[in-house]
């Protein structure tokens, strides 16, 4: 969700961080991948092609290069971030820890994350009556 806002580095420093996200708690599962190709499809093929699908070495420097750029840039890193961790039923730990983190390194206060978060819930709830609709 807006990630082509982004600019190219931007969007390949995200899709970095999104691995690590994933990775957290061992490989993707099914709707965790889905959501990381839905992402794929959003940043452009042109990203795609150049991104090598492996975990950087140092999560580290791409957290520090986020905490450099400017407030929108940063919601919205963080409001795909909770998009995959809350794309499943399963509530994770490490997840949790990994999001508060970074949550915390980008400067984003309790008022806003909750605000990020109804977002994803809202985005859930309308696909959701969407394939009600469209079954019945």
């Amino acid at each position: 969700m807006l990630l082509s806002l982004l600019n190219r580095k931007e969007k390949l420093k995200f899709l970095d961080l999104a691995m690590h996200m994933v990775s957290v708690d061992g490989e993707p599962n099914e709707l965790e991948q889905r959501l990381l190709n839905m992402m794929l499809a959003e940043v452009g093929d042109n990203i795609v092609q150049e991104y090598t699908f492996s975990l950087s070495k140092d999560v580290e420097e791409t957290v520090k290069f986020f905490e450099k750029t400017a407030k929108p840039v940063k919601h919205i890193i963080y409001l795909n971030l909770l998009r995959v961790t809350m794309s499943d039923e399963f509530y994770n730990t490490l997840e949790h820890y990994f999001l508060e983190d970074i949550r915390q390194r980008l400067d984003i206060n309790e008022t806003k994350k909750n605000q990020l978060i109804r977002l994803v819930y809202n985005e859930r709830d309308l696909r959701e009556r969407a394939k009600r609709l469209v079954n019945h």
